[in-house]
């Protein structure tokens, strides 16, 4: 019986090691429904066999988190025309609570040279927002989900481009450089586009900040200014207030629809 308790204890305490360095890659890129083979045209990763995320916002990993420099020559560039559907899917399911977001960055003289992304070139094009409830809290709609998926703005200029898939995990976003960032960047040949001027421009690293209120954030605990909210209390004040902050948990620029 005692072996037994032992064994038990043992599996328990090996399956919370797996779940504990159980992250995530962001290897595939999907083109209008279509899943392409890990790495074809995403940049290895540097956590491509720890799942491991980024933390400091100030790195250069922030990036891409490129394993090295020969990331981006090895992959290859997917040619996809403006107004399609892209996106990413992640070698396991995004488990961690966070939301997502997807940036591009015009590349010269290609999408595969590795001096494309430097510089204040990025520009938001989707992201995906967390909810809140008086019931709820804070909840994300993508939490469990393998893929995500998003259009490339119609007016997107013809040209070479990095694609940049992230989820900003917060489950342990309650100090400085808690927050989770799992990370892919994917090269892109955009055709059939239009003449949009992308905006704003970030650069990264630059873009973020280790205490904007979307990474350093505690989402187990109410947002200050609900602390005396009733179920009953459904004044302007609220509702205005319950929009902005999901809104501003957010980081980075607003997005360029086209």
């Amino acid at each position: 019986m005692k072996l037994v308790r032992q064994l038990s204890l043992l599996s328990v305490l090996s399956l919370a090691t797996i779940k504990g360095f159980a992250h995530y890659t962001l290897p595939d890129l999907i083109v209008n429904g279509t899943v392409t083979a890990d790495w074809q045209y995403v940049r290895e990763t540097a956590n491509h066999y720890s799942n491991g995320p980024v933390t400091d916002v100030t790195s250069d990993a922030i990036r891409c988190y490129e394993l090295d420099s020969t990331s981006a020559g090895a992959a290859g560039i997917a040619t996809v025309a403006a107004g399609s559907t892209v996106g990413f899917r992640s070698n396991i399911a995004l488990y961690h609570p966070g939301y997502l977001s997807a940036y591009m960055s015009p590349a010269s003289p290609a999408a595969n040279s590795n001096s494309a992304g430097l510089g204040k070139t990025w520009f938001k094009i989707w992201e995906a927002k967390p909810a809140y409830s008086s019931s709820t809290g804070m909840t994300f709609p993508t939490e469990n989900e393998q893929e995500f998926t998003f259009t490339i703005p119609k007016s997107t200029p013809t040209g070479q481009y990095l694609l940049r898939g992230e989820q900003i995990a917060l489950h342990v976003a309650s100090t400085v450089d808690g927050a989770q960032f799992y990370i892919g960047c994917a090269q892109l040949n955009v055709v059939n586009g239009g003449s949009g001027k992308p905006g704003p421009l970030v650069s990264f690293p630059g873009a973020y900040s280790p205490t904007d209120p979307g990474i350093l954030i505690n989402i187990y605990t109410l947002p200050a200014g609900y602390a005396g909210y009733q179920a009953r209390e459904y004044s302007r004040r609220i509702l205005r207030y319950r929009k902005s902050f999901t809104t501003r948990a957010i980081a980075g620029p607003a997005v360029w629809s086209g």
